[in-house]
């Protein structure tokens, strides 16, 4: 047994020991009577991702070796995986808990992904629909109270770590390739295309099924604040650059409506209203890649919401791809998701558009008002890309292109409620 001395994260302190890592592998390894039949030979812990990257959980890894008491001697299984825990720092702790993201997470993958899995399963086991998802060995979720002591609130939740079976994060700096774009969009279309299915087959909302689902006026709530936040930085930034008066005019006259606009776009739309991610940019993805093939994972289901599935591709090609790549390519990427959803669709007796009465042609008008809450999204994170030039640049393209394209318009939500 080891443990390293010299790995340490903000969330150390979380006693990974033999006893508890015995109870994660009892629930990976469900067919064995109890967790005694399993002896921890060896394991490490480290932190999961660099200082500061992840706002919403404090992350480690771990890497465990191990023996099941039935097997021969000297046999001996490896497990890699990723423990998400709350915050230590106070105050992004608070955020969490008090907007439920970690809560929602996990209920994301205890009753959301087993659902979809069950569903998928009685279609057919041959139905080539694996949710692009690391998968979870265990969840834990315990609410803090105040009486009669006070006690804080405790989340856990277990995932496969992929980067050992090859799976990379892609440069956000650079953003996505073409490749890599459209793995993303087939990626995610599995979700959208599983989760509309379920509704339709059984015939109810999953907002009523689900309803930890980040709602609407909670959810528009949580991003006003990110938004309002970072529009003084952008004014800012825009002042200090030539030619760019309308650009900072549109925006200035979109900020008293910001509100309505997250709100009205958030909304879920029938019939197409399905699972989204809503956080769907490049650092939620992580890619495996070779000649013959490119394969994404999705990460962070912190803010899985029930809203309209152009949510997630706007968001993902306002944010994650170069302003040449998002002017040649969008309606190819588009293209792509829509074929990968439809078709997948067809696969659980379901045609989006003979029983929807939702086309190709739909989707890219949707798309077109998506883009302007992935606009209000990026801009509640534009710290992220002040200060890079890469990405500065990618930023003021995308500006000049969406206040050319009229996009820039507060009317263009609430066209989407007409």
């Amino acid at each position: 047994m080891s443990e390293s001395d010299d790995e340490s994260t903000s969330g150390a302190d979380w006693p990974v020991t033999e006893e508890w890592l015995q109870v994660v592998l009892k629930e990976h390894h469900k067919e064995l009577p109890d967790a005694s039949m399993i002896t921890v030979l060896d394991f490490s812990v480290r932190p999961g991702c660099e200082t500061g990257e992840s706002v919403l959980s404090d992350i480690l890894a771990v890497a465990v070796k191990y023996s099941l008491r039935e097997e021969p001697a000297g046999s001996s299984h490896s497990l890699s995986f990723i423990i998400k825990l709350l915050p230590q720092d106070p105050f992004s702790r608070f955020f969490v808990t008090e907007a439920q993201f970690d809560l929602r997470e996990i209920k994301f993958y205890t009753q959301v992904v087993p659902d979809l899995e069950s569903f998928r399963q009685n279609i057919g086991d041959d139905l080539d629909l694996r949710l692009p998802i690391p998968k979870c060995y265990y969840a834990h979720y315990t609410a803090g109270t105040n009486e009669p002591e006070p006690t804080p609130p405790e989340s856990v939740l277990v995932l496969e770590n992929i980067k050992p079976i090859g799976f990379n994060s892609a440069d956000f700096s650079r953003g996505l390739t073409l490749r890599q774009t459209k793995s993303a969009v087939e990626a995610v279309a599995k979700v959208h295309s599983l989760s509309l299915c379920l509704k339709i087959k059984e015939g109810k909302s999953l907002s009523d099924r689900y309803p930890f689902l980040f709602q609407t006026m909670r959810a528009s709530d949580s991003y006003q604040q990110l938004v309002e936040r970072g529009l003084p930085q952008l004014s800012q930034f825009l002042e200090r650059r030539s030619g760019l008066d309308s650009v900072l005019a549109a925006l200035n006259d979109l900020r008293p409506h910001t509100k309505n606009i997250i709100e009205n776009l958030l909304a879920p739309e029938e019939p197409m209203a399905l699972i989204t991610h809503t956080d769907f940019w490049c650092n939620n993805l992580m890619f495996k890649e070779d000649e013959k093939e490119c394969l994404c994972d999705i990460l962070d289901w912190q803010m899985v919401t029930y809203s309209r599935p152009t949510n997630d591709l706007a968001l993902l090609l306002n944010s994650s791809i170069s302003a040449e790549l998002r002017r040649l390519h969008t309606d190819e990427i588009l293209d792509e998701y829509w074929d990968s959803l439809t078709s997948s669709c067809r696969k659980m007796k379901v045609d989006v558009e003979a029983e929807l009465g939702y086309d190709r042609k739909k989707l890219g008008e949707d798309f077109k008002r998506s883009q302007l809450l992935a606009l209000l999204l990026c801009i509640g994170s534009v710290d992220l890309a002040i200060g890079n030039v890469q990405m500065e640049d990618r930023l003021l393209e995308l500006l000049q292109d969406l206040h050319a394209d009229g996009l820039l318009c507060a009317d263009l939500a609430t066209k989407a409620q007409n």
